[in-house]
C-alpha cells in the first residue's frame, strides 16, 4: 500500500499521525481520532502500529462500556491475525462480561463528531428536524450551569444565524466574544466544551491545511456557521468548529458533501483567520 503513495501523500499521512498521536495521548478515549490514526498507519503499510491502534480503540470502547464495539474491533484484529493471543484473550474476557452489561454513555449531549457519519440522504430528514438546533440550547446549559456567564450576557453575545444567512465574512464565535469582553478566557471555554462534548481539541495553527482542498467545500455554509473542512482521508472529512453542538451546521455540510464528518474543536480566533484566508 505504501509504495502506491506519492511523496506528498506519505508526508501528509506522516503529519496526520504526528498530530493525532498527540491528540490521543491526551484523550485516550477519543476513538474517532484513534480510527484516523489506524487508517493512516494502514495506508503507510505500518501494520504493527495499525494493530496496536486497534487495541487502543478496543480498550477505549471497553472503558466506555461499549462492549459490542470492542468485540467487533478485536474480531477485526483476529481476521487479519488469527493467532493473536492477546486479542483472543481480550475477546474471551469481554464476551464473558458483556452480556446484559452494555449501556450507553450517560448524559451524552448531541455532539457533532459522533452523529455526522450518516449519508446526505439520511441527513435530509435531519436538516428538517434540526432546523433550529444551532447549538444554543446546549451552549446555554453549559455556560449558565457553570455560572461562567449570566443569562443577560449569554443573550448579548450569542451569534444568531440561520440557513438563510449568507455572510461575506464569518462572524466571531460565541466563545471568542466572551473572551474579548473579559468574561471567560478562551482556554477555559475550550476546556469546558471539550469536557462536556467529548470533542477532541486540535491546534489549528500547527495543522498543515491544504487550502485547495478546503476550497472544494461550500463557502456559504462554512462562513454561516464558522466551520472549516481541514482535510480528508478516504471517505472522511475533518471539520474544525468552535461550537461542538451545532447540529444544523452538521446537517447542512453533510448534505453538501455526502461524506463522513469528523469534528474537532479549535481556537476560535485561528478558525476565523483561516476561514477568511481560505474563502477570500
Amino acid at each position: 500500500m505504501a509504495s502506491e503513495l506519492t511523496t506528498a501523500e506519505e508526508a501528509q499521512l506522516g503529519q496526520t499521525i504526528e498530530m493525532f498521536e498527540v491528540i490521543t495521548q491526551s484523550q485516550p478515549h477519543d476513538y474517532q481520532s484513534l480510527e484516523i490514526l489506524k487508517e493512516a498507519y494502514t495506508k503507510l503499510g505500518r501494520n504493527t502500529e495499525a494493530v496496536d491502534t486497534s487495541r487502543r480503540i478496543a480498550r477505549a470502547y471497553v472503558d466506555m462500556g461499549q462492549f459490542s464495539s470492542a468485540i467487533m474491533e478485536y474480531e477485526t484484529i483476529l481476521q487479519r491475525f488469527p493467532e493473536d493471543s492477546d486479542a483472543q484473550e481480550a475477546l474471551r474476557v469481554i464476551e464473558s462480561q458483556a452480556t446484559g452489561l452494555e449501556t450507553p454513555t450517560p448524559d451524552a449531549p448531541p455532539i457533532l463528531g459522533r452523529s455526522s457519519s450518516v449519508s446526505a440522504q439520511a441527513n435530509s430528514g435531519l436538516a428538517a428536524s434540526q432546523s433550529s438546533d444551532d447549538g444554543r440550547r446546549m451552549m446555554e446549559k453549559v455556560f449558565l450551569e457553570t455560572k461562567l456567564v449570566s443569562e443577560g450576557d449569554f443573550d448579548a453575545y450569542w451569534v444568531h444565524s440561520s440557513p438563510e444567512n449568507n455572510p461575506s465574512l464569518p462572524a466571531d464565535p460565541f466563545i471568542q466574544l466572551l473572551a474579548e469582553h473579559g468574561l471567560v478566557p478562551i482556554e477555559k471555554s475550550l476546556k469546558l466544551l471539550s469536557d462536556r462534548s467529548r470533542a477532541a481539541f486540535l491546534p489549528l495553527n500547527t495543522y498543515d491545511l491544504d487550502i485547495d482542498v478546503a476550497r472544494t467545500y461550500p463557502a456559504a455554509i462554512c462562513r454561516r456557521w464558522c466551520i472549516l473542512p481541514l482535510d480528508r482521508m478516504s471517505k472522511s472529512v475533518f471539520v474544525a468548529t468552535a461550537n461542538p453542538f451545532n447540529q444544523q451546521a452538521a446537517a447542512e455540510l453533510s448534505q453538501a458533501i455526502n461524506s463522513r464528518l469528523l469534528w474537532y474543536l479549535v481556537p476560535p480566533a485561528d478558525l476565523v483567520k483561516t476561514l477568511r484566508k481560505v474563502f477570500r
